[in-house]
């Protein structure tokens, strides 16, 4: 996947509405459990797709798995997690290529990364 770099020994902030926020993804692809707040974000549907990278259905336990696409004046619920830069780049490297990470503003306010369609048009 190919992904936006941080340059910063700082912690980011990642969003994450699906498998990221399953316990056995977490340790597979950070090595810990993550420690998250509930939060949302706005402008983004829920759709799924089909996984065909082995690895990923193994880690996840599933071959659907959902993804964002945009929508005008919707919410999605999920987790936000702070994480190291070295961590977003494991998160990269666990998401498939129809995935693309950009960053957008959280419900509460602040700005996270969050993984979403990485183009075209996805059927409802």
């Amino acid at each position: 996947m190919i992904s936006v770099m941080i340059d910063s020994d700082r912690s980011v902030l990642l969003f994450s509405y699906g498998t990221l926020q399953q316990s056995d993804v977490q340790l597979a692809t950070f090595g810990r459990t993550l420690d998250g707040q509930r939060d949302a974000i706005v402008g983004f549907a829920l759709d799924t797709i089909t996984i065909t990278d082995p690895h990923v259905i193994a880690t996840s336990g599933s071959d659907r798995h959902p993804i964002l696409r945009p929508a005008t004046g919707v919410i999605v619920e999920g987790s936000c997690f702070s994480i190291t830069p070295a961590e977003l780049l494991a998160a990269d490297d666990y998401e498939v290529d129809d995935y693309e990470r950009i960053e957008v503003p959280l419900r509460s306010g602040p700005q996270a990364w969050v993984y979403v369609f990485a183009g075209g048009a996805l059927s409802s």
